[in-house]
């Protein structure tokens, strides 16, 4: 790799260290190929991206970001997820590893702060974006269903004692 090579990619990291609500960083040593297949698509599925860069290069494309306490866990053969969702990338590694023992938590960054490896797993465990705009729009909505509900209530109250009248009467 020469040196317009690596500078492209330190920029390209500094981009994603820059832009990212979540990053994780894990070891992979022994992962196969197939194995390291399946984690991008899944991350690509939950809206994420994993990158495989040398350590060095990542440390200097680090200088100055949010999250350059990460550059500790930059030793070995590191692997890098990250997602503009704050969530999805520390779920997709969390879930990941459990199933795959080679993929080793280091710890990662959320904005300015540090995470461990227990704190890549409190992250997994909120809830993501999508999930929590469902959530409001079921508290948002819940009213309104409750006020169709009241004002539908009189009229089907009105319509089940005719019947009933009526029945009687037949």
């Amino acid at each position: 790799m020469d040196r317009a090579q690596k500078e492209k990619v330190v920029e390209e990291l500094g981009q994603i260290f820059e832009s990212s609500g979540v990053v994780v960083v894990a070891h992979y040593e022994g992962m196969t190929v197939s194995d390291m297949q399946d984690l991008r698509a899944k991350m690509r599925d939950a809206g994420g991206s994993v990158r495989v860069a040398k350590n060095k290069l990542a440390k200097i494309a680090l200088e100055g970001q949010p999250c350059a306490s990460i550059a500790d866990f930059l030793t070995g053969m590191t692997v890098l997820s990250y997602s503009e969702d704050p969530v999805a990338a520390a779920k997709v590694v969390q879930e990941y590893s459990k199933d795959n023992e080679k993929l080793v938590i280091l710890g990662g960054a959320m904005g300015e702060n540090a995470l461990d490896p227990a704190g890549v797993k409190a992250v997994a465990a909120m809830p993501s974006r999508e999930e929590l705009i469902a959530s409001i729009a079921g508290c948002i909505g819940a009213p309104a269903s409750n006020i169709a509900g009241a004002i539908g209530a009189p009229a089907s109250n009105i319509a089940s004692i005719l019947s009933t009248i009526e029945e009687k009467a037949a």
